[in-house]
C-alpha cells in the first residue's frame, strides 16, 4: 500500500461525481496521500452532506457543474490538464430513473462520452478510470456470479443507461484508445469498473438501505420501510471498490495496456445477504431498530446481482478485504460519532488509515 500511496503523491488527478459519497472518500483518500485533485460536479443533493462536512471544496480545485454540459466539461479538462481522471458522475439511483428516464439517459450516457471525448481532444491524459456499476448485466433470473464478459442489458432505465455508458467506453477505447495503438497514436489508457452495493459513513441518499436504516432510528424514530425484503445484494465497504480504482488507474498509468477494458469490484460470497436480513444484522448491532414491508411491485428492481471477481483477483491483485461485520461496524462506528458530534474528519481519516493498514 506504501508504493499506491506514493504513486499518488503529487499526481494531478480529476474526479467528476467527487461532492457524491463514493466520490468524497475517493476525493479525502487521494488528499491525504498528497494528491493534486481537481472536482466537476453538481452540488451535493443530500443534507448532510459528507462533501461539505469534510470540508473538500477547501483543499481541491473545484468546479460546480453539469456533466451533460460538454462545452463546460472540456473548457475544465483544458485548462486543468489532469494525467488520471476517475469518471464517478452519474445519475445513481433505480427508482429515480423511472421518475426522471431521459435526464438519467442523457447524464449516464451522455455524460460519459462528454468526459471521453474531452480526454481524445485534450491528447494528455494518461490513464482514466469509467466508474458504471454492477446492474450493467443482462438478468438471468438466477443466482449467477457475472462475468466482465456476459451480456449487457438492463431492465430498468438507470441499469441500461449505464449499460449504455458501457458500450460508449468500449467504442472510444477500440475507436481512439486502443491499446494497440497506445504511444504510437494515443498516450491515453481507459477502463471501466463495475462494483456492488457499497455502504459506508456519510451517505445519506434516498433509497438505498444504509442511509434508509440510519435515518429511521437515529433521524425519524420510526420503523424502516423495506420495499424487497428477499432481494440478495452483494454489500461491500465504501473503500474496497475505490482502492481497485486506483489500482487500476494506477497501473493503466504505469503503461499496462492488456489492463484496458471492464473490471468487476465486488466482496467476497460472505457478504452476499438478504436486504431484511442486513437490517436485522444492523438492528442486533445498535440494539435498536424495526421495519415494515412495503413492497413496490411498479418499480422493478433485480432480485439478485452477483459479481464474479476472479480477473481482478488474478491479473490486478486486487481481492476484498473487508468481511460483512467489518463493514457494518466501520459504518455504523462512523454515523455514531456523527450523531454524537464527535470531530467527523477524523473519524473518517481514521477509517481510511486503517483501511489501508489491513491491506
Amino acid at each position: 500500500m506504501e508504493n499506491l500511496q506514493k504513486f499518488f503523491k503529487d499526481k494531478k488527478i480529476l474526479i467528476t461525481g467527487h461532492t457524491g459519497f463514493k466520490g468524497s472518500w475517493l476525493t479525502q483518500t487521494l488528499l491525504n496521500w498528497g494528491a493534486d485533485i481537481i472536482g466537476i460536479a453538481l452540488r451535493p443533493s443530500t443534507d448532510p452532506s459528507l462533501f461539505y462536512l469534510l470540508d473538500i471544496k477547501k483543499h481541491i480545485n473545484n468546479y460546480f457543474a453539469d456533466i451533460r454540459n460538454f462545452k463546460k466539461v472540456k473548457e475544465i479538462i483544458f485548462k486543468e490538464k489532469p494525467e488520471i481522471i476517475f469518471h464517478l458522475a452519474a445519475q445513481p439511483l433505480i427508482r429515480d430513473s423511472y421518475d426522471n428516464p431521459l435526464y438519467t439517459f442523457e447524464t449516464n450516457i451522455i455524460g460519459t462520452a462528454n468526459v471521453l471525448e474531452a480526454i481524445k481532444e485534450l491528447g494528455r491524459v494518461k490513464s482514466a478510470v469509467i466508474i458504471t456499476t454492477d446492474k450493467v448485466y443482462e438478468e438471468k433470473g438466477r443466482a449467477s456470479y457475472y462475468k466482465e464478459s456476459d451480456k449487457l442489458g438492463g431492465y430498468d432505465p438507470y441499469s441500461s443507461s449505464k449499460a449504455g455508458a458501457e458500450i460508449v467506453i468500449d467504442s472510444y477505447i477500440k475507436s481512439f484508445f486502443n491499446p494497440k495503438n497506445y504511444k504510437k497514436h494515443h498516450k491515453t489508457l481507459i477502463a471501466s469498473a463495475r462494483s456492488g452495493n457499497v455502504i459506508g459513513g456519510g451517505d445519506w441518499q434516498k433509497d438505498r438501505i444504509m442511509p434508509d436504516i440510519i435515518r429511521a432510528i437515529f433521524e425519524k424514530k420510526e420503523r424502516l420501510i423495506i420495499r424487497n425484503p428477499e432481494s440478495i445484494r452483494p454489500w461491500q465497504y465504501v473503500l474496497e471498490p475505490l482502492y481497485g480504482y486506483m489500482l487500476l488507474a494506477e497501473k493503466l498509468y504505469k503503461g499496462k495496456k492488456e489492463l484496458c477494458g471492464a473490471w468487476n469490484f465486488g466482496p467476497s460470497q460472505g457478504n452476499y445477504l438478504i436486504v431484511r436480513a442486513l437490517a436485522e444484522k444492523v438492528f442486533k448491532m445498535l440494539g435498536k431498530g424495526s421495519y415494515k414491508i412495503k413492497r413496490d411491485p411498479i418499480k422493478h428492481e433485480s432480485q439478485w446481482l452477483g459479481l464474479d471477481i476472479d480477473k481482478a483477483k488474478n491479473i490486478l491483485g486486487w481481492k476484498p478485504i473487508f468481511n460483512l461485520s467489518e463493514t457494518l461496524k466501520f459504518t455504523l462506528d462512523w454515523y455514531k460519532s456523527f450523531y454524537n458530534k464527535e470531530d467527523i474528519i477524523e473519524i473518517t481519516n481514521q477509517q481510511i488509515k486503517l483501511f489501508f493498514e489491513k491491506i
